[in-house]
């Protein structure tokens, strides 16, 4: 069986690092392109980064994209004109950035996902039901916390667990986000969603959606403690979005959820 040959963006980074790691582990994977957004002159796992153009990403059958916003569509306009798939675990787009994805993967196969993590998949499915099942009688909120480098609040993945509740309620995400707090110790419920993201040390990732009707509350929690489950799972993606068609994807369809 012949080795997919993978591309990494962002080959500095936490999670660029931490794929270059598990790629290597990975049978199925060979590493062919790493990439920056500058020059790089010493080699990183025995390959010199290059920068984000057609020569970089020729050799590769799909690329694996954690870094900026700007930088992602960089690579997506490449990708689209080279016919490459790409997994994209990059957070912080705006709706019309999001937009923009969607017109990119009418031409290439594109996987993106706030979080690459089955648990914290998992946990969205969970909160639609939640979501649904309570109704409008129960107010929510969404709770996370990340290592002190992460720049982007709320995460992606606050983000995400967001628009379940709001695909649970049958509501237009964008329209019900409400107050976005940065390092409270405690914040409200309201009658949109409110966020609150904690920013300390080298935390993983906690992500927690609450649920209540002022005489009781649900709760909903994931704790990541390794950040190997994020670049695995970015792998996983990798594997099943190779055989694929043109279109957008995400975890859920990768691990079947209705």
């Amino acid at each position: 069986m012949n080795k997919i040959k993978l591309a990494v963006t962002g080959c500095l980074g936490r999670m660029g690092q931490q794929i270059i790691k598990s790629s290597k582990l990975d049978k199925k994977f060979k590493l062919v392109t790493l990439t920056e957004n500058r020059k790089i002159n010493r080699k990183i796992s025995g390959i010199k980064p290059e920068l984000n153009d057609e020569n970089a990403f020729k050799k590769a059958n799909i690329i694996i994209d954690f870094t900026v916003p700007k930088c992602t569509f960089q690579v997506l306009k490449i990708a689209s004109k080279l016919k490459k798939r790409v997994v994209i675990g990059t957070t912080g787009f705006t709706k019309k950035e999001e937009e923009l994805i969607k017109k990119y993967s009418r031409k290439i196969p594109i996987l993106k996902a706030g979080n690459m993590s089955l648990g914290i998949n998992l946990l969205m499915y969970l909160t639609e039901i939640a979501s649904s099942s309570l109704g409008n009688n129960f107010l929510s909120k969404v709770y996370e916390v990340h290592h002190k480098h992460k720049k982007d609040h709320p995460s992606g993945t606050a983000l995400m667990l967001g628009k379940g509740i709001a695909i649970g309620k049958k509501k237009d995400f964008y329209r019900i986000i409400g107050n976005k707090y940065f390092n409270k110790k405690t914040f409200p419920y309201g009658k949109k969603i409110n966020f609150n993201s904690i920013r300390k040390g080298e935390t993983v990732g906690e992500h927690e959606v609450k649920f209540s009707s002022g005489k009781e509350i649900i709760t909903l929690n994931h704790e990541a403690f390794d950040r190997a489950l994020y670049s695995e799972g970015a792998l996983t993606a990798a594997k099943w979005l190779i055989s694929k068609r043109p279109g957008l994807y995400s975890m859920r369809n990768v691990l079947n959820f209705k």
